[in-house]
């Protein structure tokens, strides 16, 4: 069932912030500005709002997280080879976590798409879940009021800024391949 943000708005105006929780981890970005148009409505207190979303933020990281430090190593040897998991690329990603997973964790966070692949591929390396919870929550609050206040400023246009949102994500995406595609060439045509 796909969700229209008209049909999250009549969800969470009937249901309150009972319902914001779980819609805000199944869908958080297009939620939480919709929440913000509803606090904006005077239908709910601005800080329950920014805490529910936060949280929800956390607990969807929380469970791809989990996913993939459970995930990988369920997974038969012949399925993790296929996926590319096997022993060397898993140490490689542990390795990237431990160097650079804040930064790595801070970045996904401003797309609205790549935590799908960062967030198991953390958990996946071992990440430590301290530091994972603590980097995620510095990227989810700020990410969290911003969306807020979207909605609360622009709200009533929740469709439009449905499709703004999916199409940033795109160009950050596009983007950030491009500048790997780059990097790559530029290391491997000079730097070896």
């Amino acid at each position: 069932m796909q969700l229209t943000t008209d049909t999250i708005i009549q969800l969470l105006q009937n249901w309150g912030l009972l319902l914001l929780f779980p819609l805000a981890i199944i869908e958080g970005p297009i939620v939480t500005v919709a929440a913000g148009w509803i606090v904006r409505l005077g239908l709910w207190p601005f800080g329950w709002v920014l805490v529910t979303c936060v949280i929800a933020d956390l607990a969807g990281d929380l469970i791809l997280y989990g996913l993939g430090r459970g995930g990988a190593r369920l997974l038969p040897h012949r399925w993790r080879s296929r996926l590319g998991l096997d022993d060397t690329r898993l140490a490689t990603l542990a390795s990237h976590f431990d160097r650079r997973g804040g930064r790595t964790l801070i970045l996904t966070k401003l797309t609205h798409s790549l935590g799908l692949a960062v967030l198991p591929a953390a958990g996946a390396a071992g990440m430590p879940i301290g530091p994972f919870m603590f980097w995620n929550f510095l990227g989810t609050l700020p990410k969290s009021l911003a969306l807020l206040s979207l909605g609360y400023f622009l709200g009533q246009a929740h469709a439009s800024i449905n499709a703004w949102i999916g199409r940033g994500t795109v160009a950050v995406v596009i983007a950030a391949v491009c500048v790997g595609g780059v990097m790559w060439f530029w290391r491997r045509r000079y730097v070896a």
